[in-house]
Order: C-alpha cells, then sequence, then structure tokens
C-alpha cells in the first residue's frame, strides 16, 4: 500500500497544492476542509496527516490529540502562521513531529520534512533509536549530560525540533540550570553549526563596553578606539550568538538589539552605514522579565521579540532522579577513565535529599570538593562530603527501592571478581559476554512481569520504571533480538 497521507485544511487551494505535488509522488493524498471531515477519513489507516491548527469547526490541537490516539504511529505535521509558532510548540509536546510555517517559500526543505515525517511513521524503532544516539552523541560532545527525567528529555526533543527553524528562542531558567549548555546544543543540531557560536554576558560589562562588544566601533569613535573593531553580532554572522543573563542589559543597549532583531543590521559605535548581519540569537534569563516590564526597566517591544519560544529548564530539584547520575559524571572528571570511586548508598540518598539551589553548577562544585577529599577511596563516604550534605545523612531516611537493589548488585558482582583467581588465567572478552546475556535476561524478565501487573500496557508499566513507554519498548524489543 503507498504512504496515505490526510491533509486536514480549510484552504481549497491548499488542498489542492498538496494533491499536486505528493500525489506526484505516487502518495494517496485525501483532503479533509473541516475538522468534521477530518474525523471520518481517519478512521481509516494514515502514514501522515498535515494538520493546520486553525480551522472553522475545530481546534487544531485537540484533533492532534484525537489522531495520536487513535493511530499512534501516524506522524503529524501542523501547519501554522509566524504569529502562532507558541501553538505550534505545544503541538510538538503533543507528539507532532514538527511544524510548517506558512506561506511555504522552500519547496524543497518541504518536500524532505515530509520525507522525514513519513520515513519515521513506515520504519521500525530503529529509525527513533538511531536519532536518540545522534543526540547522545552530540550531548556527549558538549559535555551535556542529562539523566531519566522525562522532562529533560522531552525538552531537548522539542529544543533539536526549533533549532532547525530560523527564530529566536528565550531559555529561561534559576541560575545553573545549564542555559548556556542548552544554547550549544541547539547551535550543534542546527544547519548553523558549522559557523560560530559567541555567547556574551550582558550583565558582566558597563554599558559603554558592552555596546562595543556587541555592535563594535569606528576608528576614532572613543578615546582608545585605535582601529575598527568588529561586534560580536557581525562576528556570529551566519552563526548563532547566546545573549547571555539579557534582562541586565540597559535601555539604550535594549534599544539597539531590537534595531538589529527588526533590520537585521547593525551600526557601529561612530559609525553611520549599517551592516547587514545573518545572525541567530538565543537569549537566556533568569530575571521575570513580565515584572521587568511593568517596571518599565525592560522595554516591551523587545521582550515580544525575544519571547517567540521560550523553553525552560527545571530546577535540580525538580529533577532528582537525574541527580546522583550527575554527581557520578562530575566526579569521574576528576580521575581517570574507570578510576573514579563510586557513591555510597547514603552519600547518594543525601545529595538526592538536598535542594541544590545553585542547580547543576553548585552540584559540579561539590563533587569538585569531594574527589579533593576521597582521594584514594574506593567509595565516597559521608566524610567526604561538605557540612551541608554531611549534616543530611542522619535524616536522609531509608534507601529508596532502587538504590538498595544497585547497591546489592554492586555488592554481587563486586564479590564475584574477587574470587576470581587471575594468576591461573582468565577469559575476560567471555566473562564479559556472559554477564551481558545475564542482564540481558533479567532486564526482559523484569519488564515481562511488569507489562503481565500493568495488562500489557506499556505506559502504565513504564511508569513503574519511571521511564517513557518510548524507552520500555525499545529495551524490550533489544533484548528480544
Amino acid at each position: 500500500m503507498p504512504p496515505r497521507i490526510l491533509i486536514v485544511d480549510d484552504e481549497v487551494e491548499m488542498g489542492n497544492f498538496f494533491k499536486f505535488l505528493l500525489g506526484s509522488k505516487g502518495y494517496e493524498v485525501l483532503v479533509a476542509e473541516s475538522g468534521k471531515r477530518a474525523r471520518e477519513l481517519w478512521q481509516q489507516p494514515c502514514h501522515l496527516v498535515l494538520l493546520d491548527l486553525k480551522l472553522p469547526d475545530a481546534d487544531g490541537l485537540a484533533l492532534l490529540r484525537e489522531i495520536k490516539m487513535l493511530q499512534p504511529r501516524c506522524e503529524a505535521l501542523v501547519m501554522t502562521g509566524y504569529s502562532t509558532v507558541k501553538s505550534a510548540v505545544e503541538a510538538i509536546q503533543l507528539g507532532a513531529f514538527d511544524y510548517l510555517e506558512k506561506p511555504f517559500e522552500d519547496l524543497e526543505a518541504l518536500e524532505a520534512i515530509i520525507e522525514r515525517a513519513l520515513n519515521r511513521a513506515m520504519a521500525s524503532g530503529e529509525l527513533v533509536a538511531q536519532e536518540d544516539d545522534t543526540r547522545k552523541g552530540v550531548m556527549e560532545r558538549l559535555g551535556f549530560v542529562t539523566g531519566p527525567s522525562e522532562r529533560i528529555q522531552r525538552l531537548l526533543i522539542i529544543a533539536e525540533k526549533l533549532a532547525r527553524k530560523h527564530i529566536t528562542l528565550l531559555l529561561r531558567g534559576e541560575t545553573g540550570t545549564g542555559k548556556e549548555v542548552l544554547a550549544r546544543f541547539i547551535h550543534a543540531v542546527s544547519p548553523r553549526a558549522s559557523q560560530p557560536f559567541l555567547a556574551i554576558n550582558c550583565g558582566a560589562l558597563p554599558e559603554n563596553l558592552l555596546e562595543s562588544e556587541l555592535f563594535g566601533h569606528e576608528k576614532g569613535a572613543f578615546t582608545g578606539a585605535t582601529g575598527l573593531h568588529k561586534g560580536i553580532f557581525e562576528l556570529a554572522h551566519k552563526g548563532t550568538l547566546f545573549l547571555d543573563e539579557v534582562g541586565d542589559a540597559s535601555l539604550a543597549i535594549q534599544v539597539k538589539l531590537l534595531r538589529v532583531l527588526e533590520s537585521g543590521e547593525v551600526v557601529r559605535v561612530g559609525g553611520e552605514k549599517p551592516v547587514r548581519v545573518d545572525t541567530r540569537v538565543l537569549a537566556a534569563t533568569n530575571a521575570p522579565l513580565e515584572q521587568l516590564v511593568k517596571e518599565r526597566r525592560f522595554r516591551e517591544d523587545l521582550f515580544y521579540r525575544l519571547d517567540v519560544v521560550t523553553l525552560t529548564l527545571p530546577p535540580l530539584r525538580e529533577r532528582r532522579e537525574d541527580i546522583c547520575l550527575l554527581a557520578e559524571h562530575f566526579l569521574s572528571g576528576h580521575y581517570p577513565q574507570g578510576q573514579a570511586p563510586r557513591l555510597g548508598r547514603d552519600v547518594c540518598a543525601a545529595l538526592t535529599g538536598y535542594d541544590w539551589p545553585g542547580n547543576v553548577r553548585e552540584l559540579a562544585n561539590v563533587m569538585a570538593q569531594v574527589a579533593a577529599l576521597s582521594d584514594g577511596a574506593a567509595t565516597v563516604l559521608p566524610e567526604h562530603l561538605p557540612l551541608k550534605l554531611a549534616d543530611r545523612i542522619e535524616t536522609a531516611g531509608a534507601d529508596t527501592p532502587d538504590q538498595y537493589w544497585l547497591g546489592e548488585i554492586n555488592a554481587c558482582l563486586e564479590a564475584m571478581a574477587s574470587q576470581v583467581d587471575v594468576a591461573t588465567g582468565f577469559e575476560l572478552p567471555r566473562f564479559l559476554d556472559e554477564l551481558k546475556k545475564g542482564m540481558s535476561h533479567s532486564v526482559r524478565h523484569l519488564i515481562d512481569r511488569a507489562l503481565e501487573e500493568a495488562g500489557g500496557q506499556y505506559p502504565l508499566a513504564a511508569e513503574r520504571f519511571r521511564t517513557t513507554p518510548r524507552v520500555l519498548r525499545y529495551l524490550h524489543d533489544e533484548k528480544q533480538v
């Protein structure tokens, strides 16, 4: 059966356009000009739905929920105007593959994204795994480590899709949550990845110096300006500029930032001729910009220019399941590969129970202290922790079930290793192969038990394992190969 594509758009011309464009490729194209007609047509299986979010008789997001519930394997591309990009981002959170901005100016790009969506709809879980591996590869290269937190994983998927668009993003989050690392990830997975990524902290420089750094200056513009100086907007041409703590910029700087975002041109300090730049802006703040607007400390027009789409990084206390994994990562950075001490169970419990007001940055600093205090130890003990954490050991409570079993498994593995007589020779590759087989069997057995208790429902089983249905299905399928 050829791929079946459903077009849901109340504009007759749009339906005719897609019938001509996609029908010539051998696809079966169905057209619905209303929500009612769409519900009738998707009673038959579809591989892809192109869905306009603005319909006269239905809410596009509600239709998206229905199609994803009835046909989970069907991919969806939502169509929207620039003014409703925020709705498109919400659609991605609901499971849409991506969004398309009207009018369609680049037909090659349009055809490419439709092909990608169809490939995903018709491929097996291998494609999803490949995409996950690619994302992880970029993150490892950037030193961007995350744990099993589903909230973070959803954020990364959305960030990756938005990275392909030429839109301004506002990154929000408390100090130390990793806004610059997220900005670098967005740049690395964007079409601008081969071009410069430059960052500047708007609150770290005085106004006159910040102006020169951002926009450049001409020779003789001020005392000490002995030559032409290109600003960071020019240096990041074709690439990405990260404006950190943009809420700290003065009103005079804000005016010039607005002009660049509106016109794509900069005027150097002391200059008269505008310079054209093609620079994507990612801005970040931990300040409440809405409140600053009310207090007239931040321009409202600039706020709306920056706040096209907002990505919010959660504080570490809202993703406690990631804390021990991140701690181990930061600790390993202070040791040769494979020589870092492991975290004791009570230490891990203390780390997880702490609220981390400084977020990931504070955790990294704490693990640097731990590395200095536990040098030579095989296990990080309570006495290796700073006082603010060591004092929590007594009140940390009993181990959680996963902490208990992880400790038991580590103890068993250490006992096995201690009984091996290496003096008489030992086949390490065979040992590792058998260990992998045993682990695969155990994981499959656990998943099968959870599915049996959940009545075969992956979402319910995934909740018990504190992971996503997609990850659980991938692990289950992988173990059956």
